[in-house]
């Protein structure tokens, strides 16, 4: 599989996917409340004090006449409570195992793309994956005439395609909300192989991927394939990439060929494209597209592909760090956060700290594009020491936030001085 849910690899991947961590009975089971679920979380509670060359990053100088931080000194970093310890920028496991999660604590305005290394990770590379074949993407089933495009050919009409983010539909706490990353592609878009060298005679297409492993998976199941309409296609404006932050596509990121879904999950971008087949109306639902129904908000598990619903990202919005200063005296906290995802341009942004408090506007949020993401910052006084759940929505019942809502992105930090 090339996108989706971590699965047990270790104890901390168990985590379930959806709850809400302010409710206290789900599935039938009484759940502890949120100072038992911090007290007994993997990371416990507390801070941590980074190093000033981490810092250095965050604390610029702050010269805006309203800034509240103007001409304060930056602390330290709070560590967010309740997720687990899995290792961030660094590779574990291999094949279909294989993960690595993005620092997303690092993010700032300046630096919106991530670094091919820290780009997140999903399943790598087959050891049976032969990069030494000339490689060829088969394209048939319905159309008027197969054709064989190798990689030569995409490269004469490759283009810059602009910055996209990537979500993996299985970016929980589990793993620490590191399947999340942005890069700057290049590719050919369907639309101009539609037009050009492909006369489909149906409106439906499954891409396919290598996806061969000499060892059974712990994790998913083999077989990469995804099933859209041509319209979809279009409309997202899905490209064959083949190369990422202007270098050619990593091994593990897919080279030499990847399909790139923009605002669908990582799932349906899939790796090491090899086929690429029309089919009826009729077509069975893949293996890939099963496994991974209930984490792209499905309806059970339709066994017909054309009852699967696009596997879009929706609005959604949460932390990334929280910052401690000391300015004018006294100590104050910034939450800082990105926003992505949906279709429509967000007015307003809403934050709460805690269920037993109001949402309370964004001190800081503006947001021109959905793809690849949008920053936001909040200058936070806490009135109490103590465990603090950080929730965000988005002011508008006309936008789709499903995981947003369940409370999916919700983040916990545990504040020691005031």
């Amino acid at each position: 599989m090339s996108g989706g849910q971590v699965v047990g690899l270790t104890p901390f991947f168990l985590a379930p996917m959806h709850y809400d961590m302010e409710e206290k009975v789900i599935g039938g089971l009484v759940k502890p409340d949120r100072r038992e679920f911090l007290g007994a979380s993997l990371l416990g509670s507390g801070a941590l004090l980074l190093g000033l060359d981490k810092l250095s990053a965050f604390a610029k100088p702050q010269n805006e006449p309203d800034n509240p931080f103007r001409g304060g000194k930056q602390l330290e970093i709070l560590e967010f409570t309740g997720e687990s310890q899995a290792p961030l920028d660094t590779m574990i496991g291999a094949g279909l195992d294989a993960r690595q999660f993005s620092d997303l604590s690092r993010l700032s305005p300046e630096q919106l793309v991530t670094p091919i290394e820290k780009f997140y990770t999903r399943t790598c590379a087959s050891e049976l994956l032969d990069g030494g074949k000339p490689w060829t993407i088969k394209v048939g089933g319905l159309v008027q005439e197969p054709v064989n495009l190798t990689v030569e050919d995409l490269g004469k009409s490759a283009k810059p395609m602009g910055m996209h983010l990537m979500e993996c539909s299985g970016n929980t706490r589990a793993t620490r909300f590191g399947l999340l990353s942005v890069a700057d592609w290049i590719g050919v878009p369907i639309s101009d192989l539609l037009a050009t060298q492909i006369k489909p005679r149906t409106g439906r297409v499954m891409v396919s991927g290598f996806d061969e492993y000499p060892m059974k998976s712990a994790t998913s199941i083999p077989g990469a394939d995804w099933v859209f309409t041509v319209e979809q296609l279009k409309a997202s404006k899905a490209f064959l990439a083949t190369e990422m932050n202007g270098q050619p596509l990593s091994k593990d990121h897919g080279a030499p060929v990847r399909l790139i879904m923009p605002g669908w999950y990582g799932c349906t971008s899939i790796k090491w494209v090899n086929a690429i087949t029309f089919v009826n109306e009729n077509f069975l639902a893949t293996s890939q597209m099963q496994e991974f129904a209930a984490r792209t908000h499905q309806q059970g598990i339709p066994k017909l592909a054309r009852d699967y619903r696009p596997a879009i990202i929706d609005q959604a919005a949460m932390p990334i760090r929280v910052e401690k200063w000391f300015v004018d005296g006294r100590i104050k906290y910034r939450v800082v956060g990105i926003l992505w995802g949906g279709s429509h341009l967000v007015k307003a942004l809403e934050i709460r700290f805690n269920p037993e408090e109001d949402h309370v506007r964004v001190s800081h949020f503006s947001q021109t594009t959905n793809d690849p993401w949008s920053f936001w910052e909040h200058a936070w006084t806490p009135k109490t020491l103590g465990s603090y759940m950080i929730r965000l929505r988005v002011a508008d019942p006309l936008v789709e936030t499903k995981r947003l809502d369940s409370g999916h992105y919700v983040r916990s930090v545990e504040v020691t001085e005031i």
